[in-house]
């Protein structure tokens, strides 16, 4: 005799649709409190957008960050931004760039100025520099890769189902898009490429897991014209909730490996996966469903 192996009961019977409203007033306060973080505290924007010179060093020696800072500072280099990297041996430092300067001449002065604090016995270990302009360059293309990206889901959405479903996918990928962009807030991590990298992969895992329950919902809107939507979409979000379960469990493992053994590098990289793979189910079971009711969807009126 066999006895199949299950994680979750073979149906569930939850009202998600019960506290909709709920998740909806909690979803609207944190949009609201990002957008107060966005213009109070801002983005701690990395050299790939801000331009300037990024070095990562080790020394033999414990380096003292108030003297490194006042070296650079007497050295004409301004407010530098330094932070241990790991450890009291290595730092991390900041130098804001400016137009006009060129690269291997400021590298060279920082290298000279670091020598004199902390002596010869410095392993250089990443040395980039971004100017100005190209940062800026950088962040208008960061800019429309995300906007181009939403509107090609909503079109496939709408061509794929009706336009409800696609505007219903927007409101949720926006939903996850903000709240990315808080958790970078709130937590001070570096806004960079790789952000924007993160960003883009929580989303399509977004959209992903809305149009599978999408699928269901509009099967079940064919066998029960009936049945009010509310019905509908607890029914088909309790029919799909099993493989959402393991599809964020299995992913999050991946996400969680790379923040224990991914090392400072990649800390906030995966930190925003893992923040965003949570969001993301959230924003598919209780915001892009939910909000079909909003734009008065019905199983009577569905085209075939």
């Amino acid at each position: 005799m066999r006895f199949p192996l299950r994680f979750f009961p073979q149906k569930t019977n939850i009202d998600f649709m019960r506290v909709r409203w709920l998740n909806f007033i909690v979803s609207l306060l944190l949009v609201a409190a990002t957008i107060v973080l966005l213009f109070t505290k801002g983005l701690n924007l990395g050299i790939d957008f801000s331009g300037g010179l990024l070095i990562e060093l080790h020394s033999k020696q414990e380096a003292d960050l108030g003297v490194l800072r006042k070296s650079l500072s007497d050295g004409g280099f301004g407010e530098a931004s330094l932070q241990y990297f790991g450890d009291q041996n290595s730092v991390l430092i900041r130098i804001q760039a400016h137009e006009g300067e060129e690269q291997g001449k400021i590298t060279e002065q920082v290298k000279q100025t670091l020598g004199k604090t902390l002596g010869d016995d410095i392993e250089y270990r990443k040395i980039d520099y971004v100017g100005p302009t190209v940062g800026q360059e950088l962040i208008q293309a960061g800019y429309w890769s995300v906007a181009l990206l939403m509107v090609g889901i909503m079109l496939y959405l709408w061509f794929r189902f009706e336009w409800q479903f696609g505007a219903g996918a927007i409101v949720a990928l926006l939903h996850d898009a903000v709240l990315m962009i808080g958790f970078y807030l709130a937590t001070g991590y570096e806004f960079s490429l790789t952000s924007i990298a993160a960003l883009l992969t929580i989303v399509g895992y977004s959209v992903n897991d809305s149009v599978v329950i999408y699928d269901r919902i509009r099967e079940n809107m064919r066998k029960f014209k009936q049945m009010p939507m509310a019905e509908i979409i607890n029914l088909s979000t309790n029919e799909t909730i099993s493989r959402t379960i393991l599809t964020v469990s299995t992913t999050l493992l991946a996400s969680l490996s790379l923040v224990l053994f991914g090392g400072e590098a990649l800390h906030g990289f995966s930190m925003s996966l893992v923040f965003g793979l949570i969001v993301g189910t959230y924003s598919s079971v209780y915001i892009s469903a939910p909000v079909l009711i909003l734009f008065n969807v019905r199983a009577d009126t569905h085209k075939k």
